[in-house]
């Protein structure tokens, strides 16, 4: 790395040094008339012809080097060795219908400190259920192990019945759709966004999926419409054009089972509406688990858990959880206090 940062430098002082020299000995030849001016002008040229070639392969030896430190990076990171692997006779995870089962279920990311304390919880298919707790209380991790991102410390996770550990992990997630608060787009056209997790889609089912989440108008506004190129992150969208975007992500897979992690935080008024409208469509028929900060948009939810230190310390419908007085009745009566004086 010492080399390849003093390598343009060097090729820089050289050209410099080059050219000192020759104006220093032209100079003195033209004072004594043995050279013209104009001959110490072309010379001078002829140093900068010289050099030039060499200043743009240095530029590109640099930032070889560069991805080349980069590439070891990333096949170092591709080299890591899996801390969830499938099981020797792992199947695969049959057209999911929706129901999802926590049975008892205990997880620490560190085994001597367990983040979840004996979990039940069971959503039917359709079902729409609302997890509610303050940062660090759980409700992430429920999330994961849904996914199989990690193992359960003891209990079981359960999908139609069948305990995620015994598929596939491809064959489980494939049939999960995913809103995060941050969702993430790529470098490519809008189309190669919308399908990354259908690659096969054909471009009538991506329009449809946009359609479906009230981004299809914006896309044709844009100058090349779907084959118009984004940048990393979905530069130079706005955070709600990208959620739209993520949501027809969504739509497109058709997945039975859906995680939404506050998709609507972020985003101006105007595009929330948007928001909100693909979502209730998007939750039509589908179970669904969402991640709730504002509690006024899971008022419709078929189940809120609220989640403290790893335990499901209330359940129950937004209406019968505000009658019981309890934590959940709290968090919305402050919400709706904040929202009414502002």
């Amino acid at each position: 790395m010492a080399i390849t940062a003093a390598f343009l430098p060097s090729i820089d002082f050289l050209n410099t040094l080059a050219t000192a020299g020759v104006l220093a000995y032209g100079g003195y030849l033209a004072v004594t008339g043995a050279a013209t001016v104009g001959v110490v002008t072309s010379f001078l040229l002829y140093v900068q012809q010289f050099f030039r070639p060499i200043q743009i392969l240095s530029q590109f030896y640099t930032q070889a080097q560069s991805a080349f430190a980069g590439l070891e990076r990333i096949f170092l990171l591709l080299d890591e060795p899996s801390q969830l692997n499938d099981a020797p006779n792992a199947t695969q995870m049959p057209a999911i219908q929706g129901k999802v089962t926590f049975e008892n279920v205990k997880f620490g990311y560190n085994p001597e400190q367990l983040v979840l304390k004996g979990v039940n919880l069971q959503a039917n298919p359709g079902q729409m259920v609302a997890l509610v707790g303050a940062t660090g209380s759980g409700k992430t991790t429920i999330i994961n192990l849904i996914l199989r991102f990690y193992d359960v410390s003891d209990g079981a996770v359960k999908i139609d019945g069948v305990d995620v550990r015994s598929v596939t992990q491809a064959s489980l997630r494939r049939q999960i759709g995913i809103v995060l608060q941050d969702n993430i787009l790529f470098s490519g056209t809008v189309a190669e966004n919308i399908a990354f997790g259908a690659p096969y889609a054909t471009q009538a089912e991506i329009e449809a999926a946009a359609q479906m989440a009230n981004v299809h108008e914006f896309i044709t506004s844009l100058p090349q419409g779907y084959t118009t190129k984004l940048g990393e992150r979905g530069a130079p969208l706005s955070q709600g054009q990208r959620q739209l975007i993520s949501i027809a992500r969504a739509v497109l897979i058709n997945p039975r089972i859906l995680i939404l992690d506050e998709a609507t935080s972020s985003i101006d008024t105007r595009t929330e509406a948007l928001v909100q409208d693909a979502i209730a469509r998007l939750l039509q028929g589908r179970t669904s688990f969402v991640i709730a900060h504002r509690l006024s948009t899971v008022t419709q939810a078929n189940q809120v858990l609220v989640i403290q230190q790893g335990q499901i310390i209330e359940r129950g419908t937004h209406a019968e959880l505000v009658s019981q007085q309890g934590i959940y009745a709290n968090l919305y009566a402050l919400q709706l206090g904040a929202a009414t004086t502002q």
